[in-house]
């Protein structure tokens, strides 16, 4: 877990969080870090000592280390969310609030209740359980993440705004399986789950176990006709613009004559061409 996950959400859930999984686990070892690379030694070290499953509690950093582990090292996930986006747990439909959280994991840790899911992987490297963008998406992350207040999705909103400024559309190529593509572009999101940027649909149908990947490639558009289309995001509803393209394909690159950079599940990849790949079946979950 990570404390301060969710404003210490995750450290105040802590001792509920113990006594749930107590009772159904036979060996549990409560680990915190607050750097990703303690919290990779420690993952690893526990998997030597015999880990079976990790429960991760904390928000969508956080469990992305999660599942860079459980990927590569054959571990079942569990998520409790103690973040402000939970990102994952809104595209694999699973509760939520927190406390809910802990007991259906327990009640899946009881019965044995366990279930695979695919996740995308950029050029046999990093995982990724949700979505990897680049353009003004990436664009807004990056500002996102200089950013020191506000908290939660005002941040998000308030990056958007900025990055309109800026915003200049470019050349994307995206090569699939059925063939290469180049356009001119805004942004590009590839889906293993529909998710990002604190609750955002925006690979609506984004089905995290059909061994595809789906890309939302938004084109050309004016600053006035994105911020017209940014409320329709929230929903959902941006895939039926005549300026958005949504296509499903099991390996993706995407590249062109752009300086775009590529964000996966909130972590810095680098600059374009990137080739994101599905890997069915990669991660195992509890529940």
């Amino acid at each position: 877990m990570h404390a301060a996950s969710g404003h210490g959400l995750a450290g105040r859930l802590r001792p509920l969080v113990e006594q749930r999984l107590r009772a159904v686990a036979a060996d549990l070892v409560v680990v915190e870090a607050d750097t990703v690379e303690r919290s990779r030694a420690l993952m690893v070290r526990a998997k030597d000592a015999g880990l079976d499953a990790l429960v991760v509690l904390g928000g969508d950093g956080s469990v992305h280390q999660g599942v860079q582990f459980c990927a590569e090292h054959a571990v079942a996930l569990a998520v409790v969310p103690a973040g402000t986006g939970n990102d994952l747990v809104r595209g694999l439909g699973t509760p939520r609030d927190p406390v809910a959280a802990v007991d259906a994991v327990a009640t899946a840790l009881r019965v044995g209740a366990r279930r695979r899911i695919d996740l995308g992987r950029v050029g046999g490297g990093a995982w990724f359980a949700s979505v990897l963008c680049a353009g003004f998406d990436s664009a807004v992350n990056e500002r996102v993440n200089r950013m020191r207040w506000p908290h939660g999705r005002r941040r998000y909103d308030l990056a958007i705004v900025a990055e309109l400024a800026a915003l200049r559309p470019r050349t994307l190529v995206v090569d699939t399986d059925a063939g290469a593509q180049e356009l001119t572009a805004t942004m590009v999101a590839v889906g293993n789950t529909g998710f990002y940027g604190g609750g955002i649909p925006v690979c609506p149908a984004a089905d995290p176990t059909d061994g595809l990947l789906d890309l939302t490639v938004v084109g050309e558009v004016s600053r006035l006709d994105l911020l017209r289309m940014l409320p329709t995001l929230r929903t959902g509803a941006h895939t039926g613009h005549p300026a958005v393209r949504t296509l499903r394909a099991r390996r993706v690159s995407l590249g062109g004559d752009n300086a775009w950079v590529a964000y996966a599940d909130g972590d810095r990849i680098g600059p374009l061409p990137v080739v994101a790949e599905c890997v069915p079946g990669a991660l195992e979950l509890i529940g």
